[in-house]
């Protein structure tokens, strides 16, 4: 699915209709270039599950869980893993494979541990189209998660 938006609230709005559809043990990977909404879309994502509480990017935690809503959100970055054997001391197969939605940016870096049936979102500037401009492409569930 390709999805157009044309600044912050429309980002905001595709994640939150993609919130309100998530189920538990769905896994997302949202990819894209530094500065280009991944912390917009991930607020969306949250607004659609109901959670209300301030949504941060984890790039220092590296996770940050979200409990509030209709079910609990997990929301990675994964940056600044440098060997996805780190990913062990987080406990990552309980957020993977327990009862809510995890949404992990930087997920090529952790390929190796993806489990099969994710969905990608990837986000993408074009500045011929406006400073604002966004390309939005998720994917549907099928085979590994990994690109």
């Amino acid at each position: 699915m390709r999805q157009e938006s044309f600044g912050e609230q429309d980002t905001f709005q595709i994640g939150k209709q993609l919130g309100e559809a998530a189920e538990p043990g769905d896994i997302f990977l949202l990819e894209g270039d530094l500065g280009v909404g991944k912390t917009v879309f991930a607020k969306g994502f949250a607004e659609g599950l109901g959670i209300t509480e301030p949504i941060t990017s984890p790039t220092f935690t590296i996770i940050q869980e979200y409990e509030e809503g209709r079910i609990p959100l997990y929301h990675f970055d994964v940056y600044r893993i440098a060997d996805p054997e780190e990913m062990y001391e987080l406990g990552y197969e309980g957020y993977f494979f327990g009862d809510g939605v995890c949404l992990i940016e930087w997920a090529s870096r952790i390929e190796e541990l993806l489990p099969e049936g994710c969905r990608t979102i990837h986000i993408e500037k074009d500045l011929e189209k406006g400073f604002d401009y966004r390309l939005i492409q998720i994917t549907e569930k099928r085979g590994s998660c990994a690109k």
